[in-house]
C-alpha cells in the first residue's frame, strides 16, 4: 500500500508504533510504502544473510550483519528498513548507516529503494530479484551505477550464490559454499610460500 501526502513526523509515530517485523515501512519525501514480507522474501533474505556471513567468516573478514534496522534522515526525507546490512570493517553506530544493503523483491515496490538509499549515501546496494543479484554502486556525486561486483567484497561471486539461494536445504547450501571458498583458497596459500 501506498500513502502520499505523509508528513515527517506522522512517519515517525507510525514506525514506533507499528514496530513489527511483519511491517515493513519505506519513506521518500512524503510517500510512505507499507509492505508486509511474503514467505518466499523471508526464505530468500534469510539464506542470503547465512549465505554471506558465512563466506565473511571462512575468509576472516571483519563483517557485522545488522538485519532489517530502521534507518532514516529526516533533512532527506527519508526512511527505510532494508531485508539485511552489513559494515564492513567496523560496528553500526547510533546515527550511522551501513556499507551494504540488501533488498529481496518478491513483488514490484511501488517506492525506487535505490532513491531512498541514495538520500542516505548507502555506498552499495545489492537487489535480489527472479533468481539474480544486480549489484549497485553509489557515485561519489549521488545515484547508482550497476556494476558486475561488489566493490566492498569483490571476490564474492553472485552467480554461484544465487544458485546456493535456490537450494532448498539451507544447511547443503552452506555447506557447499564452505567447500567453494576452501578450494579457492588453497591455490592462494600455496602461492604465498
Amino acid at each position: 500500500m501506498l500513502v502520499s501526502g505523509v508528513r515527517w513526523k506522522d512517519y515517525v509515530i507510525l514506525r514506533e508504533a507499528l514496530d513489527t517485523p511483519s511491517l515493513k515501512m519505506t519513506y521518500l519525501e512524503g510517500d510512505l510504502e507499507l509492505m508486509s514480507p511474503s514467505g518466499a522474501n523471508e526464505k530468500h533474505k534469510k539464506i542470503i544473510a547465512r549465505l554471506v556471513e558465512t563466506y565473511a567468516y571462512l575468509l576472516r573478514l571483519p563483517f557485522n550483519g545488522y538485519g532489517s534496522t530502521t534507518f532514516r534522515k529526516e533533512a532527506k526525507k527519508r526512511g527505510v528498513e532494508p531485508d539485511e546490512c552489513w559494515v564492513l570493517g567496523r560496528t553500526l553506530d547510533e546515527g550511522d548507516y551501513p556499507d551494504i544493503v540488501l533488498e529481496v523483491i518478491e513483488t514490484a515496490p511501488l517506492l525506487d529503494k535505490l532513491r531512498v538509499y541514495d538520500g542516505l549515501a548507502i555506498p552499495e546496494v545489492w537487489l535480489f530479484e527472479e533468481g539474480r543479484f544486480t549489484i549497485h554502486h553509489r557515485r561519489k556525486k549521488g545515484g547508482y551505477e550497476q556494476a558486475g561486483k561488489s566493490a566492498l567484497l569483490p571476490e564474492l561471486d553472485f552467480s554461484l550464490l544465487a544458485r546456493l539461494v535456490e537450494i532448498e536445504d539451507q544447511q547443503a547450501a552452506l555447506e557447499e559454499l564452505t567447500r567453494r571458498v576452501k578450494a579457492a583458497a588453497k591455490p592462494r596459500a600455496k602461492k604465498r610460500r
